[in-house]
């Protein structure tokens, strides 16, 4: 198969961005980055989580994750890239001070290795399949609402909005961080997004699925049609194609 990237960031209704996405097409690699923490930590906070990976991926080379077929069971795969994100954790943390105290940031990846792929994910950014028509989210939200749904809480429509915009995790903040790594196969024809909360808040599966399927300028068709959904925030969306 052969697997290309393409990704767009908007500043949106925002005066600055605080997305950040960064492409590793020759090891397969693809990530995004929602900074938090003040006008000038945000932005901050997802480059240099971003900024920490790619070295990581430098120094490994052309391994990358290592080769499936000697590891099955992604076992190595998940212990590179979870060791990765730890150490973008420690990097946002160690720089965090003065003006930057606050500064965190969610992080979403997507690492393909031939016929699969390893999910990761840090707080409210996601990752989808679109697969035969049919939307797939591949993450679930380190977020206050998805926890309370997950222990099978009710919620009000008016109590969703703020409880989806508490993260509970997030990379630079707290004294550690706990990725959600998950192994998902790929086929021929597949399309990833991996996504911002300034995109997935506002488009539903139907409409993403909509903008996977077009043919040319997806990223940049889909961050459109978050900003014309009332998107308020910043709006980053990076699709990865299986063809």
């Amino acid at each position: 198969m052969r697997i290309q990237g393409e990704g767009h960031t908007s500043v949106g209704r925002r005066e600055n961005n605080e997305d950040s996405l960064l492409m590793l097409p020759s090891v397969g690699f693809y990530a995004v980055a929602d900074g938090m923490g003040g006008y000038e930590g945000g932005e901050v906070a997802s480059k240099l989580a971003l900024a920490s990976l790619q070295a990581y991926f430098d120094l490994l080379g052309e391994d990358g994750l290592g080769d499936p077929a000697d590891d099955p069971e992604g076992e190595l795969a998940f212990e590179r890239l979870g060791l990765a994100i730890r150490i973008a954790h420690r990097e946002v943390v160690r720089r965090a001070t003065g003006r930057l105290a606050q500064m965190g940031t969610t992080l979403a990846c997507l690492a393909v290795q031939g016929e699969r792929a390893v999910v990761a994910h840090v707080g409210d950014s996601r990752v989808y399949r679109l697969r035969e028509g049919d939307v797939q989210v591949l993450t679930q939200d380190h977020s206050l609402l998805a926890e309370m749904l997950a222990s099978g809480a009710t919620t009000t429509a008016s109590s969703e909005f703020s409880l989806r915009n508490i993260i509970t995790q997030a990379v630079g903040q707290g004294p550690s961080v706990r990725p959600d790594l998950t192994l998902v196969d790929v086929l021929p024809g597949d399309r990833f997004l991996i996504c911002s909360d300034g995109l997935s808040d506002v488009l539903s599966n139907t409409s993403i699925a909509r903008g996977l399927s077009r043919s040319r300028d997806v990223a940049e068709s889909l961050c459109r049609a978050a900003y014309e959904a009332g998107s308020a925030d910043n709006i980053t969306a990076l699709v990865v194609h299986a063809d």
